[in-house]
């Protein structure tokens, strides 16, 4: 296999004897290749970019112009802080309008997310026909003076990671939910990293300020802690006192949602093809194929046809979120439309084509291509991060991390910040949330919306994060120790880290009973509840999603009293792993394969 090029990150002008340290070669080796391309050059006297990049490739070293790099690092920030807006990034800027904002709501399950919208739909909703919502579409418009604002009636940091997994716009601010009573908490910190790992601005709602255990101050203690540092302790943060019950602050909160929406500039062209995201689906009975569309940019009218993921139709009929029947829709409007063929998946994009018949047959040329409908971002590991960030695929390095104790994770993280520092004009590492506890299926949905990699020091991982990771294609890495940890992500960071064994998962048994067996131990006669059973395969055993053994071989494999080499969902079978007999009932059993190389879907 040939070695790697190396590469190095230079100024645009340096002296000979900072070129010959930066390439680690001796000043007189440096100085022979100067004088060969007619360069007659002193120690300490300064050469350009250009000519320490001739240098460079003589002793094959590839030269990166530091310069050019920032340049490239501050277009692609400015391209990141708007990722929201990208259904936009084609336009005319002088077709854009200012149009209304789209709002999530995030926070702790008890902490008033459902009543705040409740209250907001009753006292604000357009003309004041709360009454007169009979159809739940998944969205709904409320009204601040002359202006309106879009809610999505899905609240919850899931529901807005999952749309974003599949690639769709999610929402143009976020409301974050903060109990007066109880403050911030381990989920509403899971909120903020969410809304954050997809750049979009947060508002933050202090709510059951009715409550005698009411501490405003307490709370804005608590969001300085964690860089939402409120207006009025001269921060850039907007937090608003609100009661869901008393329906005070409300007014408050929308003037503020509509201030946050007017500093990002949420725009769209009206005059466009419409496009847009799919909220929800579901089948009537007596209409067929019922889809909830938000539309982001464009008009779109009755009689349209649309592909909405893997489908698509003409618009038969379309509702607004008051179950009135109207014949068209422009940006941040919620519909409800009928004519698709089937039902599309919530989070994939939709787009106008000029016939059903071209619908259908773009469909086609898609599948045909291997492309998706909703399509999710391309998959990054460890292995490959270096390559894509050579390419220009990539400027930074995204990383959840979770340890066992927070006595492991602070220093891990002092020690990725400091990598992250010495390595300034290479691979930047963001941190996008960092807690304790085993890796969950929630880290894992994170980390697919955000093309992230799971770095986890001395947890387990649940059974259901490993089966989400395997289709999403997320890179989960555990370590046992430190120094290991940062040692592969500093090599990573270099493009110096080798291959790792990837983990290939072939199926999942439970066991049913368990039964002795003088000759070769405890045998788990157990049901193959997904993929294969492989006699080649290794296996871990998970009770209560805690991995109790790991890197077991299967000792035998019995189906009926036949050895066999195989056994497929849906059957029972009899296992033995080899040096262990601790089987209890309900026990779950997981196999796979270890191969070397870049992880399946990367």
């Amino acid at each position: 296999m040939a070695e790697e090029q190396r590469v190095v990150i230079l100024p645009d002008s340096l002296t000979v004897r900072e070129l010959a340290d930066s390439i680690e070669i001796i000043v007189i080796e440096v100085m022979k290749v100067l004088i060969a391309n007619g360069i007659v050059a002193s120690i300490n006297q300064e050469i350009d970019f250009d000519t320490a990049a001739i240098v460079c490739a003589e002793f094959g070293i590839e030269a990166l112009s530091q310069s050019s790099l920032a340049e490239q690092a501050q277009k692609e920030e400015a391209a990141q802080a708007q990722e929201w807006r990208q259904v936009y990034s084609e336009e005319d800027p002088e077709d854009l309008e200012r149009r209304p904002p789209i709002v999530t709501i995030l926070g702790h399950v008890d902490h008033g997310k459902t009543t705040l919208l409740d209250t907001i739909r009753k006292t604000q909703v357009v003309e004041g026909e709360a009454g007169g919502i009979t159809q739940h579409i998944g969205a709904y418009r409320a009204r601040h003076g002359d202006r309106q604002i879009t809610f999505l009636d899905t609240p919850g940091h899931e529901a807005f990671t999952a749309m974003r997994a599949r690639g769709a716009h999610g929402a143009d601010i976020a409301v974050l939910v903060v109990a007066a009573d109880d403050g911030v908490m381990p989920t509403t910190r899971e909120a903020i990293a969410h809304a954050r790992a997809a750049n979009v601005p947060i508002v933050v709602a202090v709510t059951k300020m009715d409550l005698p255990g009411a501490n405003l101050e307490q709370v804005n203690q608590q969001l300085a802690e964690v860089e939402l540092v409120p207006v009025n302790w001269d921060g850039n943060t907007m937090v608003e006192a609100v009661s869901g019950i008393t329906g005070e602050g409300i007014e408050d909160l929308l003037e503020a949602i509509l201030l946050t929406s007017d500093d990002n500039d949420v725009v769209a062209n009206p005059a466009a093809r419409p496009s847009g995201v799919v909220l929800e689906a579901e089948v009537d009975p007596s209409r067929g194929v019922i889809a909830t569309l938000l539309v982001l940019n464009g008009r779109l009218k009755r009689g349209d046809s649309l592909i909405a993921g893997r489908t698509s139709g003409r618009i038969k009929a379309m509702f607004d979120e008051s179950n009135r029947r109207i014949n068209a829709a422009g940006p941040s409007t919620p519909v409800a439309v009928m004519g698709l063929a089937e039902m599309p998946e919530p989070g994939d994009s939709f787009e106008w084509v000029k016939s059903d018949k071209a619908g259908r047959r773009l469909l086609q040329e898609r599948r045909e291509d291997g492309q998706q409908g909703g399509g999710r971002m391309e998959a990054l590991t460890l292995d490959d991060v270096f390559a894509r960030f050579r390419s220009g695929d990539t400027r930074e390095l995204a990383l959840i991390v979770k340890a066992d104790y927070q006595g492991s994770l602070q220093p891990i993280l002092d020690s990725l910040e400091k990598l992250s520092d010495d390595n300034r004009d290479g691979i930047q590492l963001r941190i996008l949330q960092a807690d304790i506890g085993s890796i969950g299926e929630n880290d894992v949905n994170l980390a697919a919306a955000s093309n992230a990699i799971v770095v986890g020091f001395n947890v387990d991982v649940d059974s259901t994060a490993r089966r989400v990771a395997d289709s999403q294609g997320v890179d989960i890495r555990n370590w046992k120790i430190i120094y290991n940890l940062l040692e592969d992500i500093e090599l990573a960071l270099h493009g110096l880290l080798e291959p790792e064994d990837i983990e290939e998962r072939l199926g999942l048994a439970e066991v049913r009973q368990v039964f002795s067996n003088s000759r070769v131990g405890n045998i788990a006669g157990s049901y193959v509840r997904e993929g294969t059973v492989q006699r080649n395969a290794r296996a871990r055993v998970l009770r209560d999603d805690r991995v109790l053994a790991d890197g077991l071989r299967v000792g035998s494999l019995k189906r009926v009293r036949d050895d066999v080499r195989e056994v497929r969902a849906g059957f029972e079978c009899g296992i033995n792993l080899e040096r262990y007999n601790d089987f209890q009932e309900g026990d779950l059993l997981e196999f796979y394969v270890v191969r070397r190389g870049s992880r399946p879907g990367a």
